[in-house]
């Protein structure tokens, strides 16, 4: 009988699923336990939680390990985001069993070479190519200190990436970083985003409202919120609704005396599917190339229509059920389009969801990369 005890290394807390990054954690320890995977979880954390309930349902056993903020990180020739996920109790826990080990990230990274993991498999679930990602952020941040430390980010990232080699396997989100990896380090596997949904949406007909949603504690979701603000407002016979936990402020002043845009502060997930359920056209936009985004998938699966610009997705069949576009020109031409058609569940959509985007079907595909065949 196959070994099927795993240690998976998180960069945060991913519990609740609140944001892009953890979203695909939750869902992939959530997966790999119901097709029988033993889950030994560490988590590096701002601060210890006192109740983690949701994750024992899934966990044989669930390590938590505070993240430093010392600021001598930053003169580390490793990135900050590696440096400050160090802690020397990580390895003594991982080798109580001889289980592989899963990096979720390279920010969890910093003990890889560690000796005393030399006869543990180790296996990558890279996020990004990180130095695009903080490079990406740099780009969009307006404060001049930020975006200098961003950029030094990016730096040290591209000199840190020869880690990869160190993997078995990494298992990436997008089709052009399984590209980018083949062909340097000749080792990735494309598995795609866990998102936590099973079945599409039964809707039809007509919604209300353009939406979009995002986590604006990121410098690029607030910058494409800024933009379609400026689109929106020069089109006041269609209204947008933003949601998000985050910077509130940020964005009523940004819609400001707007009478067709609002928005709304989420507080929980049945919010954010009642505000799907009600969307007519989801808006999925970014500034940066940077992997699959989340927010895409959950539109795809519990909303209408979609349109997207180039950044969003690459991979060919689930990007052929979205309306892509690449200029505020196309993109308000398209929204009025779009609002003239009702909505209907295609069998295309159904079948490319449910099953290119299956999570029990990618766990047992990253069971079957990590424990082989028998």
């Amino acid at each position: 009988m196959r070994q099927t005890e795993l240690n998976i290394i998180s960069f945060d807390n991913p519990y609740p699923p609140n944001y892009g990054g953890v979203v695909d954690v939750f869902y992939k320890i959530k997966a790999l336990h119901e097709v029988g995977c033993i889950i030994h979880l560490h988590c590096f954390v701002k601060e210890i939680p006192t109740e983690f309930e949701e994750l024992k349902k899934y966990c044989k056993s669930i390590y938590f390990y505070e993240s430093t903020r010392n600021p001598f990180h930053f003169f580390n020739r490793m990135p900050f985001s590696v440096i400050s996920r160090s802690n020397p109790k990580l390895v003594e826990n991982i080798v109580k069993t001889n289980a592989p080990v899963l990096f979720e990230g390279l920010k969890t990274t910093c003990l890889v070479r560690d000796i005393r993991l030399l006869d543990h498999k180790k296996f990558l679930r890279q996020h990004n190519i990180e130095h695009n990602y903080y490079n990406g952020i740099a780009n969009s941040e307006e404060s001049f200190l930020k975006k200098m430390a961003m950029y030094r980010e990016s730096s040290k990232y591209r000199k840190y990436e020869s880690v990869l080699a160190e993997f078995e396997k990494v298992f990436t989100l997008s089709e052009f970083e399984n590209d980018y990896c083949n062909k340097k380090f000749h080792n990735a596997e494309y598995i795609p985003v866990f998102h936590g949904n099973a079945t599409i949406a039964n809707l039809n007909g007509f919604g209300q409202y353009a939406f979009y949603h995002g986590d604006l504690n990121t410098s690029d979701n607030r910058k494409a919120v800024v933009f379609l603000i400026s689109v929106f407002e020069k089109n006041p016979e269609y209204n947008l609704v933003i949601a998000a936990g985050s910077n509130e402020e940020f964005v009523r002043n940004q819609i400001g005396s707007s009478l067709n845009i609002e928005f709304i502060k989420l507080t929980n997930h049945s919010q954010l599917l009642e505000l799907f359920k009600e969307a007519h056209i989801n808006i999925c936009w970014s500034f940066q190339k940077s992997g699959t985004k989340l927010k895409l998938i959950n539109s795809l699966f519990n909303s209408r229509f979609c349109v997207i610009n180039d950044n969003i997705i690459d991979d060919e069949k689930v990007e052929q059920l979205c309306e892509k576009v690449s200029d505020e020109q196309q993109l308000m031409e398209t929204i009025k389009s779009l609002f003239t058609r009702p909505y209907e569940v295609s069998d295309a959509r159904k079948e490319i969801l449910e099953s290119r985007l299956n999570d029990l079907q990618n766990a047992n595909q990253l069971m079957k990369a990590i424990f082989g065949n028998d």
